[in-house]
């Protein structure tokens, strides 16, 4: 997400507010993915998201294989950790967060912050021999309290989450880095579940409903109002139906307890007309409203995280932004992202070709993944590719020049058969 030097567009850049790095060079506010279906965007997206799973479970006794898998194809890596590593601004300070792990185990863990552009390590933790080894060169707390957190932290516990839940409110070192990597908003498994969470959310606060409501009027769906309801009254007579089903020996499917007891939500969108209103069910919906009705909850957080100072520099990233939606739908949220005042970024994966050509994405801000022949996947800008400012992105893509094309192959027929 750094900018590349010398492109035009101010608009789409963020000059990063870091203390003791001045120079310290702009930021994109938005960056577009493209590639083949299988090229490894998805893969990108859940790498970020498996990240913020592992800094987000909380320490337990459960003895559970960490959620990580190693690269098949290549036999050599098959047991050697997976590594990640991630570079972020927080509350003014720039840090990096380094690990390693197998589904057995974590074998590094590494945490750095910078002062005025110089590297300072917090704590470092590495696996050798069977042991854990630990570093706190500049870790706040005192030999003691890191003592205390190195024999509380597991195989399969990050350090970094041990210590924070250990932490009381005047320790606040690792606890600005691990809110930037736990306040991290992703969409990699579709909008149907966000879709859920939108309508228990304007169930619960109807305000919320009606800027949902106003995101989708902006961007041309006639949506006067959306109304979600709970059903307690159905939540109750559920209980007293298992009740007496089970005093009769009759004892319900899992499957079906688990929707009957989740779907307790009833939605309706108010539509407008010059004919007058209409009322619809979610479910009579258009897959592309449906998808926009999930979409509105990250997108309206993520422009609420920047109305207070301390949670600016937000981070939403989405797969197949474009998935069920028009193009010019597409370009317009782009748009409004990227016109707007927010600090924020904007990263999401999509197929929609049209947004290489709009006005406001740079080259730098058009990226493409590849798939080698050894099943890998490489990510590059449209910048690193020969070309200028203002070229026609979208043609050029599909005459090969940034490779990252579907190869198709022709049926050659048997003529002896034909």
């Amino acid at each position: 997400m750094v900018a590349a030097p010398r492109i035009h567009k101010k608009g789409s850049v963020i000059k990063p507010q870091i203390i003791g790095e001045s120079k310290f060079p702009p930021l994109l506010k938005a960056l577009a993915i493209y590639g083949p279906n299988a090229s490894g965007k998805s893969t990108l997206v859940k790498g970020l998201q498996l990240l913020k799973q592992l800094v987000s479970l909380l320490p337990t006794a459960e003895n559970r294989p960490l959620p990580v898998s190693p690269f098949r194809f290549d036999l050599g890596l098959l047991e050697k950790p997976s590594i990640f590593e991630v570079h972020f601004i927080e509350n003014k300070i720039r840090y990096s967060f380094e690990l390693a792990l197998t589904a057995d185990r974590i074998h590094w863990e590494k945490m750095t912050l910078y002062e005025k552009g110089e590297p300072a390590l917090l704590y470092e933790r590495s696996y050798s021999n069977g042991t854990d080894l630990y570093k706190f060169p500049h870790l706040e707390g005192g030999s003691e309290l890191h003592e205390a957190w190195r024999k509380l932290t597991g195989p399969r516990t990050l350090f970094l989450a041990q210590a924070v839940a250990n932490s009381n409110e005047e320790l606040i070192q690792l606890k600005t880095p691990y809110k930037w990597l736990t306040k991290l908003m992703i969409e990699s498994d579709g909008m149907k579940p966000a879709s859920r969470m939108t309508q228990r959310l304007i169930a619960d606060h109807p305000s919320f409903g009606t800027e949902v409501a106003k995101l989708l009027s902006n961007v041309d769906i006639p949506i006067l109002s959306i109304q979600s309801k709970r059903y307690e009254e159905e939540e109750d007579s559920l209980k007293t139906l298992l009740t007496n089903n089970i005093q009769n020996g009759v004892v319900p499917g899992e499957r079906a307890l688990k929707r009957r007891v989740t779907n307790q939500i009833s939605t309706s969108l108010t539509h407008l007309s010059n004919l007058g209103e209409a009322v619809f069910d979610f479910d009579e919906e258009s897959e592309g409203t449906k998808n926009l009705l999930g979409f509105a909850l990250p997108w309206l957080i993520f422009r609420d995280f920047d109305t207070e100072k301390e949670d600016a520099k937000s981070v939403l990233v989405v797969d197949e932004l474009d998935s069920s939606l028009h193009p010019k739908l597409v370009e317009a949220l782009v748009q409004k992202h990227i016109e707007s005042e927010l600090d924020s970024q904007l990263i999401f994966t999509t197929h929609d070709t049209h947004l290489m050509d709009s006005k406001f994405l740079r080259r730098d801000q058009i990226w493409m993944t590849e798939r080698d022949f050894n099943g890998a996947t490489h990510l590059r800008s449209v910048y690193d590719f020969e070309g200028r400012e203002g070229e026609d992105v979208e043609k050029r893509y599909y005459e090969g020049r940034y490779r990252s094309l579907p190869l198709i192959k022709k049926e050659i027929k048997n003529e002896s058969n034909s």
